[in-house]
């Protein structure tokens, strides 16, 4: 397809979007599904001006969700302002680490004894639809740093780390398929997959984002420099983060989280609490705004402000065009037999079971817990990692069959969650309101 009929359908798909934004805001429905609906029609199977056939350009795919993936763990980790060393990190993590591999290891077992296939592609399959989505997720995040509900928070906290975290399960899958190097007794998968890859790129992400952050603020604050252009420097932190993080061998998902997360938490010591009405004044004239970026007491607030508004408006135009690829896809691909019971396996048991399993004895109510069960929304980090193994030499019938299971369940998990997400967190909302005044009552 053309650059020029590219521009034509992003174009008017954004316009519409802008001015029905309103309207479709009220409807029981989350707009991905309106853009997988219109990607197919667009696609193969009705007007084929796109043709992503994922064979054939899968370096492109694996581009375009890579893209959409690292801008939206960037905005994931501004958005989570609960300190690391607080108690409620403990629910993300354990959904992130336990439940994630617990689910690895039932889609791998389901894969091997219902669907034949061998060890290392059942491990590659499993990789490949653990994670849940930070791309599709935004209806069940937190809407702000300050937001402290813990469905919310633990949702998009494991939306932030699982997407690096399952990294170590594909490249063990293409391992066992003989596509990687996993040394003997499986040495360097556990020492550079594993331990390196994971800690260093925690590490390098939250590095950059404390040190980058903190220069902008001190030469903002003590010398008036460095004002205005925060859209480059969330372009260039992610840029930077991620080549950085995947040139030292570790996983550059995980930094460009991490450095969100960091520079999240960079604040003057002056720091204050970054009001609405403040930024309302501040936008009625430059030399007011200005004059807030620099100000000690509000340089890191209003820098945490102004990024996190960009990327997210950035993250809407990534999720258009990766939503629209994978409803263009469709037409490519078959619906097996046992996608049916492979699917429906997959959002009601495996999942319900892993995070019962990863969950016991914390403290989270039965709303929350049935919730987190349902929202395991599976996207573009899925779309990704399937690209990758594509690339990195899948086989021909086994890339067919996988691109085939794992199109339908993102497909299935885009209509399903989109169509319970706005009454199911309305309904959380209401008895949480509820719950809430009965406990203030005398």
């Amino acid at each position: 397809m053309s650059f020029a009929i590219w521009a034509l359908i992003i174009g008017a798909l954004l316009i519409t979007m802008a001015l029905a934004g309103t309207a479709l805001r009220r409807l029981p429905v989350s707009t991905a599904i309106l853009y997988l609906a219109v990607g197919y029609g667009l696609g193969p199977a009705g007007l084929a001006l796109m043709t992503p056939d994922p064979l054939i350009h899968a370096v492109f795919l694996e581009r375009l969700a890579e893209v959409a993936v690292l801008i939206s763990l960037f905005t994931v980790g501004l958005k989570l302002g609960l300190p690391l060393s607080a108690k409620g990190w403990r629910l993300p993590v354990r959904l992130a680490l336990v439940s994630m591999t617990i689910t690895v290891a039932m889609i791998a077992a389901v894969a091997m004894l219902g669907l034949g296939l061998s060890p290392g592609a059942a491990v590659l399959l499993g990789a490949i639809l653990a994670p849940t989505d930070p791309v599709l997720a935004s209806d069940v995040q937190v809407v702000e740093a300050g937001d402290r509900d813990r469905l919310r928070f633990s949702l998009t906290g494991e939306g932030g780390l699982n997407d690096g975290a399952a990294f170590p399960f594909v490249m063990l899958g293409l391992g066992l398929l003989g596509l990687h190097d996993l040394g003997w007794g499986g040495w360097r998968w556990v020492a550079i997959d594993v331990l390196w890859a994971i800690a260093g790129g925690l590490a390098i992400g939250g590095v950059l984002g404390t040190l980058i952050g903190r220069l902008v603020v001190y030469l903002r604050s003590r010398h008036k420099e460095s004002v205005g252009l925060d859209e480059f420097l969330a372009l260039g932190l992610i840029a930077l983060t991620y080549g950085l993080a995947v040139t030292a061998q570790t996983y550059g998902f995980l930094a460009v989280f991490a450095a969100g997360l960091a520079l999240q938490r960079v604040k003057e010591r002056t720091g204050k609490a970054f009001a609405p009405a403040t930024m309302e004044t501040a936008l009625q004239s430059k030399q007011a705004t200005e004059a807030l970026a620099t100000d000690s007491a509000y340089a890191s607030a209003f820098m945490r402000h102004e990024v996190q508004g960009f990327n997210e408006q950035l993250e809407r135009i990534a999720e258009v065009a990766a939503v629209l690829v994978v409803g263009a896809m469709l037409a490519y691909t078959y619906v097996p037999a046992s996608a049916g019971w492979f699917v429906a396996l997959l959002l009601v048991v495996v999942r319900p079971l892993s995070v019962w399993l990863g969950l016991i004895g914390a403290p989270v109510s039965r709303d929350q817990r049935i919730l987190i069960s349902w929202f395991g929304i599976r996207g573009i980090g899925s779309i990704y990692y399937l690209m990758y193994a594509i690339n990195h030499g899948l086989p021909g019938a086994l890339a067919e069959q996988i691109i085939a299971l794992t199109l339908t369940a993102v497909a299935v998990s885009i209509v399903l969650h989109g169509i319970s997400v706005t009454p199911l967190m309305n309904l959380y909302a209401r008895r949480k309101q509820r719950q809430g005044s009965r406990s203030a009552s005398p």
